[in-house]
Formats: C-alpha cells, sequence, structure tokens
C-alpha cells in the first residue's frame, strides 16, 4: 500500500503535512482527491489524487457494471499519462495544473499535482453564478488548448475524447428511449470521428472543472477523458454546463463567434483557418446530439435535455435522414 505522507514530504522537500483537506471524493467509490497544508519546502500546499483500483462502490446512477469499471481505470491511466506527457506543453492561456510526481501500484495510483488555488486560481463558479464575461474565458481557454494540440495524434490518451463517446458507453445505448436516435447513434458519431480537423480535447469541460483568478483568467483540471476528437465536443458540453435552454438560444453565436475569433488568434497561420471554421461550425449540433445520445440512456429527463438539446438533436436527425 502507498505511504502517502512518505511520497508528499519525498516530493515536495516539505518537514510536515501540517493540514489536510478533502477537495472531492471520486466517482464511485475509486479514491479521494486532498489538499495537504505543508511546513517547509517547496510549496504551501499540494494536491493529491490517490486513487484505489479495486471494483467500485456504488454508482450515482446505478451502472456499476464491468464496462463502466473497465472504463474508469483506463480513465486513470490516461490521466498518468497527460500529467507525464503532455501537461507541460500547455502555456498560460491554457493554464493546467503542474504535474510533481506520479506512482502506480498493482492496486493503486497517486497522482501529486499544484494546487491552483495557492498559484492564483481559487474562484469556482456555477451556473447560477456564472458570468458571461467568465463564459467567456473559458471558451478562450478551450480554444487556446485545441489549437496547442491541432493534429496531435494523441498518443497514450483516449483514442476518442469525452466521457460520453458511445463505444464506452454500450450500457447508457442499450437503455436508451428515444429510438430513432439510438439508431442514428453511431452515424454521428463517425461524423464527429471523421472530421478532418482533430486535436486533443479535454473530454470534461464542464463548468466545475474551471478554476478562476482574479483578472478572469481561468485554468482547467481534471483530465481523464482527454482525448482525440472535435473541439465542438468540448464547447458544446461546456455551454451546456453553464446555461439553461433560453441562454443557449441567445448566446449561441455570440459564443461560437468568441471561441472561433480566439481559436485563429492562437492557430498556426499556416494552417486552414476558413476550412476547419467551416468545418466544426457544421458540428456543433452533432456535439450535442451525441452528448444528448448520452444522457437519454444515462439519465432520462435530464436538465440538460431542454427544447434547445432537442432542437438541435431533431435537426441532426433531419440531416442524416435525408442522406
Amino acid at each position: 500500500m502507498l505511504n502517502l505522507k512518505k511520497e508528499i514530504l519525498r516530493v515536495t522537500s516539505a518537514s510536515n503535512i501540517l493540514e489536510t483537506q478533502s477537495v472531492q471524493n471520486l466517482w464511485s467509490g475509486y479514491g479521494e482527491i486532498k489538499r495537504y497544508q505543508l511546513e517547509e519546502g517547496k510549496f504551501k500546499s499540494i494536491i493529491a489524487k490517490h486513487i484505489q483500483l479495486s471494483d467500485g462502490q456504488q454508482h450515482l446512477k446505478g451502472w456499476n457494471t464491468s464496462s463502466s469499471h473497465q472504463r474508469k481505470l483506463k480513465s486513470y491511466q490516461v490521466e498518468r499519462v497527460w500529467y507525464q506527457n503532455y501537461a507541460h506543453l500547455t502555456n498560460e492561456n491554457c493554464r493546467v495544473p503542474k504535474a510533481l510526481h506520479s506512482t502506480e501500484t498493482e492496486m493503486e495510483m497517486l497522482i501529486i499535482m499544484e494546487d491552483l488555488n495557492e498559484s492564483g486560481y481559487p474562484y469556482r463558479h456555477n451556473p447560477d453564478n456564472i458570468t458571461l464575461p467568465n463564459v467567456k474565458s473559458c471558451l478562450k481557454w478551450l480554444a487556446n488548448f485545441h489549437a496547442k494540440f491541432i493534429n496531435n495524434p494523441a498518443e497514450g490518451l483516449w483514442p476518442i475524447g469525452t466521457y460520453w463517446h458511445l463505444d464506452t458507453r454500450p450500457d447508457e445505448w442499450d437503455k436508451m428511449n428515444n429510438l430513432s436516435l439510438k439508431n442514428t447513434a453511431k452515424a454521428i458519431d463517425e461524423k464527429l470521428n471523421q472530421a478532418q480537423y482533430q486535436t486533443i480535447i479535454h473530454g470534461d469541460a464542464k463548468l466545475a472543472n474551471f478554476c478562476f483568478g482574479n483578472n478572469n483568467n481561468v485554468a482547467a483540471v481534471d483530465f481523464q477523458y482527454v482525448g482525440k476528437g472535435c473541439g465542438m465536443k468540448d464547447v458544446a458540453y461546456f455551454i451546456s454546463s453553464c446555461f439553461e435552454e433560453e441562454e443557449c438560444e441567445k448566446y449561441e453565436e455570440e459564443l461560437l463567434g468568441h471561441y472561433f475569433n480566439e481559436l485563429e488568434k492562437a492557430l498556426d497561420n499556416t494552417l486552414d483557418f476558413k476550412s476547419l471554421k467551416s468545418e466544426w461550425q457544421k458540428l456543433y449540433k452533432y456535439a450535442w446530439a451525441d452528448f444528448y445520445r448520452f444522457l437519454d440512456g444515462w439519465s432520462p429527463g435530464h436538465w440538460k435535455m431542454h427544447d434547445y438539446s432537442q432542437r438541435l438533436t431533431q435537426e441532426v436527425l433531419s440531416e442524416l435522414d435525408l442522406k
């Protein structure tokens, strides 16, 4: 069994752990994320993600199957690869925690990383207090992240990013109520996966995974489902986590315009941006439909299954039906 205290003191050169604070319990009882306040050494505090690779405990929605267990195990291995091989490639425009150390045994995994609270990103927002400038800051982060990794093969990460990817969700697909969407799910998936322009996507870019600073600067955490994909998957999912249907409708043009403006600024000018923008704009509704497909099987009646997401999904179904 890993000796967490020993590992943390060794990595940080601290003389003692002064205090521990639970940040979050991992999904389905797979471990915990904690903040450790340190005495002396290189850091005042660090974050440690301790994963215990046993069979999962009770799942919130009752999904406690072998496929969900294997998906979670893979997600923690992917996150470790992310911090080892990719995190250092980001910059201040797509800030992530600095990786300090990671190790694993047959049944445990430990990732020690920078505490973003201590580094100037102490604030969190939720849909009740989020502002339009906050949302635009996160979209700027996504644009810079996608630009940084455009056409990257994402070796060692998920071959197809996002936690709701169709091939990793057979249980939820089987439970779907919307039969038209169920029968079209593969075609939607293929449309996104076969996009000419691919990048590395965050894969779980919800509002809760963004940390805010005093000047509305942002950083992102939680890279369990990072992998290859169309950037619209992150954008649609992020917007879905911020707004109800009225705001999604009202701000769609403004938010997508902001994202693409930031993406153009961040991309190398050797890439055909007009071609990329044209392709990804058309795939925005496909990204919504893809996520709606997951919700239909995972949590029917979820608050994100509103008129706006239904309308975009229906547009996709009608478009595919004509082909």
